[in-house]
C-alpha cells in the first residue's frame, strides 16, 4: 500500500499540461520558503506588535495624566474664584456680626450671583451648591432672591457618603466619585464633586459649611477613551480610598479592575508597563499618578487583541505575497503559454472531432517539431474526410434505394388490387364503368408519375384518394363516402407520394366493408402544429380490436385475408426514413366505432 501513493503522485503529475507544470514548480518554490519564513519569524511578529503597542500608549499616556490634571485643576480654581469673591469673604472668612437679612440682600450678594453663575457656565463646572448648618437667624441664606439657589441646609447633605467620610475624618476637602455623592446631586447637578469644608462665625458662634463644586465625569471618560490604542483596552482612575472615579467602559473596568495599594506598588516598582494576570489572562498595565487628588490613572492592555492585531498583520503580510505570488503565476502562464500555445492549438483543434467532421489547421510558419505534428494532423484530416464523404455517398445511395423499394412494394399492391376491380367489372360487362375506372386509373397513375421525384404536394395526394375511392365505389356500389376539410393554406405543402392512400385502401378494406352494411365515411382534415403538418383520416368502420394495435405498425400485423398489411407499415417506414423517427403514423382506434390516423410529416412548401 505505501508503494502505491509515489507511483500515484508520478502518474498524476505526469498527465498534468505543461503549463500547470511550470505553474506549479514555481509555486512551491515561492511558497514553501515564505511558510517557513512566517512560521519563523511569528513569535517574534508577536512581540514586536506588544512592543509597539504599549510604546504608543505610554506616549499617549503621558499626554493624558495632564489633561486629568488640569481638568482638576480647573475645578479647585473655580473654589479659590469663588472665595475670592467679596460676599463669599465676609460671609466665611470673618466673623460675622451684622444680621443675614442685611447681607443677602445688597450689592454684594447680587455681584456673588452673577460670578457664581458665570463660573458655572464654563465648560467643566456644572453647579455650585453651599451646605450650611444655618441657626433660625440665618435662613434669610437659604431664602433670599440672591442667594436661594446657591445655598442649601445641611440636612440634604446627610445621609451622603462624602459626608459621612467628613464627620468621621480631620479632612478638609474631598474629590468625590459618583459612588460619594447622592442620588440628587448626581441627577441635580454632576456626578463629580469637590466639596471643601469651611466655617460660619455668626454671632461668635461656629457653624459647618461645605462648599460642593460638582462636575461630570464625561470629561474624564472622554479623555481616557482618547487615549487608548488598542480595541478592548480599559482606561480607569481610581482614588485613595479604592473607589473608581472614571473609566472609558464600566464593563472593562470591572472585568480588569486592581485595588489601589497593588497599582501603588507597582508604581513605585516600575514605570513602564508592567505583566499582570487578571482572572487568568495576561493583561500589560500602566500606571500615572494624578498627584493633586492622590489618584491613580490605571491602563490596561489585553493580550487578546494583541493577539488578534498580530495575526492581522501576519494576514496583510500574507496578502501582499499572495499579490506577489499570483504576479508571479501569471508570469509563468504567460512564458509557459508562450512555448505551449501551438501544442495547445493542435489539441484543441483535435478536439473538435467531437462534434464533428475534423478540419485542416493553417500550414505553420514554423517547421519544428509541432510544425511536422501539424503537417502530419492536416494530412491525417484529409485522409479522414474523404473516407467520410464516401460513407456519406454510400449512405445516401443506400437511403434512396431502401425508399425506392418501400415504394415499389406500394405501388404493384395498388395496382393489383385496381385491376382486380376493372376485371370484375369487365366480367360483368360493365363496359362503360371499364371505360371510367381505365380513365380514372389513367390519371392516376399520370398524377403518380408526373415527376421523377417521390415527393407530391397536398393537393395531388388529395386527387389520389378522390380517384381512388370513386375506383373503389364502382366496384362496391357507391358505399363510400369522402369528405375532405383540408385546409386551402395546407395543399401546397409537400408529401411523398401514395401516403394517403394505402391508409383509406385500409381503412375501406379492413374497416368500413368489414361492417354488416358494408357501407361508411372517410373524413380527412389536416392542420399546421408547430413546425410540422399533421393530418388526419378517420373512418366509421368496424375499427380494430386492441390486441392488434401494437402490430399495425411493426410490420407484423395480418388483415382478416391472411395477408401483412405491408402497405401501412411501409409507408410509416418510408415517412420516418426520410423524416426522422418523430414522423410518421399514429393510430388510434375504438371497437365497434371506428378508427383514426395521425399522419406527421413536416411543414415544408413545394419550392
Amino acid at each position: 500500500m505505501t508503494q502505491k501513493n509515489p507511483r500515484g503522485f508520478r502518474a498524476w503529475y505526469g498527465d498534468l499540461k505543461l503549463q500547470s507544470k511550470f505553474t506549479l514548480a514555481l509555486t512551491l518554490i515561492v511558497v514553501v520558503p515564505a511558510i517557513l519564513v512566517a512560521v519563523f519569524f511569528y513569535h517574534q511578529l508577536y512581540d514586536m506588535v506588544v512592543s509597539n503597542t504599549i510604546r504608543k500608549e505610554q506616549i499617549s499616556s503621558a499626554k493624558t495624566a495632564p489633561l486629568i490634571e488640569d481638568t482638576v485643576d480647573d475645578v479647585t480654581a473655580a473654589y479659590d474664584d469663588l472665595a475670592s469673591i467679596p460676599f463669599f469673604k465676609t460671609i466665611f472668612h470673618n466673623p460675622v456680626s451684622t444680621p443675614m437679612g442685611y447681607l443677602t440682600h445688597g450689592e454684594q450678594a447680587e455681584e456673588f450671583k452673577e460670578k457664581v453663575n458665570a463660573v458655572c457656565d464654563s465648560h467643566q463646572i456644572k453647579g455650585i451648591r453651599i451646605y450650611v448648618d444655618a441657626p433660625a437667624d440665618q435662613n434669610s441664606l437659604l431664602v433670599s432672591e440672591n442667594t436661594c439657589n446657591l445655598f442649601l441646609p445641611i440636612s440634604q447633605a446627610r445621609g451622603t457618603y462624602w459626608y459621612g467620610i467628613f464627620q468621621g475624618s480631620h479632612m478638609t476637602e474631598l474629590y468625590c466619585p459618583p459612588f460619594y455623592l447622592g442620588a440628587k446631586e448626581k441627577e441635580s447637578y454632576g456626578d463629580l464633586a469637590y466639596i471643601r469644608k469651611i466655617s460660619v462665625n455668626y454671632y461668635n458662634a461656629v457653624y459647618d459649611a461645605y462648599v460642593a463644586v460638582y462636575y461630570s465625569s464625561s470629561t474624564f471618560e472622554k479623555i481616557l477613551s482618547e487615549n487608548l490604542a488598542l480595541e478592548g483596552s480599559v482606561s480607569y482612575i481610581i482614588n485613595d480610598r479604592n473607589s473608581a472615579v472614571a473609566s472609558s467602559d464600566d464593563s472593562l473596568s470591572g472585568i480588569y479592575w486592581l485595588d489601589y495599594d497593588t497599582i501603588k506598588d507597582s508604581f513605585m516598582s516600575s514605570n513602564n508597563f508592567i505583566e499582570q494576570n487578571i482572572l487568568g489572562e495576561t493583561v500589560y498595565a500602566g500606571f500615572y499618578s494624578i498627584t493633586v487628588p492622590n489618584w491613580y490613572m490605571v491602563t490596561i492592555l489585553p493580550s487578546r487583541p494583541l493577539i488578534t492585531q498580530s495575526n492581522q498583520l501576519i494576514f496583510q503580510l500574507l496578502l501582499i505575497y499572495l499579490a506577489i505570488l499570483v504576479f508571479a503565476i501569471i508570469l509563468a502562464n504567460l512564458l509557459s503559454r508562450s512555448i505551449t500555445s501551438r501544442l495547445s492549438s493542435v489539441i484543441r483543434q483535435m478536439k473538435k472531432v467531437r462534434q464533428g467532421p475534423p478540419v485542416p489547421m493553417d500550414s505553420p510558419v514554423y517547421h519544428d517539431e509541432v510544425g511536422d505534428l501539424i503537417d502530419t494532423y492536416n494530412y491525417m484530416t484529409r485522409k479522414m474526410n474523404e473516407l467520410i464523404q464516401k460513407q456519406a455517398k454510400a449512405s445516401e445511395d443506400l437511403r434512396i434505394a431502401e425508399f425506392n423499394s418501400l415504394q415499389a412494394q406500394i405501388n404493384p399492391h395498388f395496382l393489383y388490387n385496381t385491376m382486380d376491380m376493372i376485371n370484375w367489372q369487365a366480367l360483368q360487362g360493365h363496359t362503360g364503368e371499364v371505360s371510367t375506372a381505365v380513365q380514372n386509373l389513367s390519371r392516376f397513375y399520370k398524377l403518380t408519375l408526373s415527376r421523377k421525384k417521390g415527393i407530391s404536394t397536398i393537393a395531388h395526394e388529395e386527387e389520389h384518394v378522390s380517384i381512388y375511392i370513386n375506383l373503389q365505389n364502382m366496384r362496391y356500389h357507391d358505399s363510400i363516402d369522402l369528405i375532405s376539410d383540408i385546409p386551402d393554406e395546407l395543399m401546397e405543402y409537400q408529401i411523398p407520394k401514395l401516403t394517403l392512400q394505402p391508409v383509406v385502401e385500409n381503412s375501406i378494406l379492413h374497416g368500413i366493408l368489414e361492417k354488416e352494411s358494408k357501407s361508411g365515411t372517410i373524413v380527412l382534415t389536416g392542420w399546421l402544429e408547430d413546425q410540422d403538418v399533421v393530418l388526419l383520416i378517420s373512418d366509421d368502420g368496424v375499427g380494430i380490436p386492441p390486441e392488434k394495435m401494437p402490430t399495425i405498425l411493426s410490420g407484423t400485423g395480418h388483415s382478416s385475408t391472411g395477408g401483412t398489411n405491408i402497405a401501412i407499415y411501409n409507408t410509416h417506414r418510408r415517412l420516418q426514413i426520410l423524416y426522422g423517427p418523430k414522423y410518421g403514423l399514429t393510430y388510434t382506434s375504438k371497437p365497434g366505432q371506428g378508427t383514426e390516423v395521425q399522419i406527421r410529416i413536416p411543414a415544408k412548401k413545394e419550392t
